[in-house]
């Protein structure tokens, strides 16, 4: 009788052989290098970005104008970058005085980590790429990235490629840069967004994972909220490779940073999915792409 684990043996070694030869054909993609190497394992951490609590005051304050003449605080912060401190405005309740303390504290924010995680990317079928997570982060495994295409694809169909992200020093996580994807889409039922983005922070040797998935009934009430941000080691902070006909026009953040030129009222929440963020402007409810 022909004993099974001798037979499974050479069988499994074949498909372990067939496995490495797939992953060293497989052209790593322009979007992960320098970040991400094939089948391995990198440790990361999900965390979000936390000011000190002294700035809580101050977003009260702002808050409170902008319940005063909720119309002209949607005018104006509407006019700013998502993630970084609005300018000054005596409107906004704050002394100039204030202001520079705001700005101060908001320079002294800083990355805290709550989960450690893994994540490995892996070639998969049909000349795609699986970024497999664990923890809170494995809602990213469900995405393939297809390079032909420049694409992610969902459950909930394509993530198209958009700007490239340029965040500036004073935004939310930091001065990074990278690329992102964003997918847009009413049923008629709702509304889905879904973004992901990659890329590393321009001064500090990680990289960067960023996720950010929602719905919204007709009725406007928020049916998933879901934000991850995630920061791994890397060899470089150098910046990654773009194509040099492709403009970054948007940005993103994680650490501290320097001077910021901008103030938002910040909110006091800390979604997991939308990081402990920095302020927010208390008039904009719908978060929009990947966190610069």
């Amino acid at each position: 009788m022909i004993d099974s684990n001798t037979t499974m043996k050479p069988i499994q070694t074949l498909i372990a052989l067939a496995l490495a030869v797939h992953a060293s054909a497989a052209e790593l993609p322009e979007a992960f290098k320098g970040l991400l190497e094939p089948n391995a394992p990198k440790r990361g951490q999900i965390g979000m970005v936390i000011p000190p609590r002294e700035i809580d005051k101050f977003v009260a304050k702002v808050e409170a104008a902008a319940r005063k003449d909720p119309k002209w605080f949607r005018e104006f912060s509407s006019k700013s970058k998502p993630g970084i401190p609005l300018p000054f405005d005596e409107r906004l309740g704050l002394s100039q005085q204030e202001y520079a303390e705001y700005l101060a504290l908001w320079n002294k924010r800083e990355f805290k980590a709550f989960e450690d995680v893994t994540i490995v990317l892996r070639p998969s079928s049909g000349n795609s790429w699986t970024i497999t997570a664990t923890g809170e982060a494995s809602a990213i495994s469900t995405l393939r990235f297809i390079p032909k295409q420049d694409v992610f694809r969902s459950p909930n169909g394509d993530l198209k490629r958009i700007e490239d992200i340029k965040a500036e020093a004073s935004s939310i996580l930091g001065e990074w840069t990278g690329r992102e994807w964003k997918l847009e889409e009413d049923t008629g039922l709702g509304k889905t967004k879904e973004n992901i983005a990659v890329g590393r922070f321009t001064n500090k040797p990680f990289g960067l994972l960023v996720y950010r998935a929602q719905e919204v009934s007709t009725e406007g009430t928020r049916l998933l909220d879901r934000s991850l941000v995630i920061r791994f080691p890397i060899k470089s902070s150098a910046p990654a490779a773009t194509p040099a006909a492709e403009k970054s026009a948007k940005p993103a953040s994680t650490e501290k940073s320097p001077e910021p030129k901008k103030t938002e009222a910040p909110k006091k929440s800390s979604e997991p999915s939308k990081k402990t963020e920095a302020p927010k402007k208390p008039a904009a409810k719908e978060k929009g792409e990947a966190k610069r």
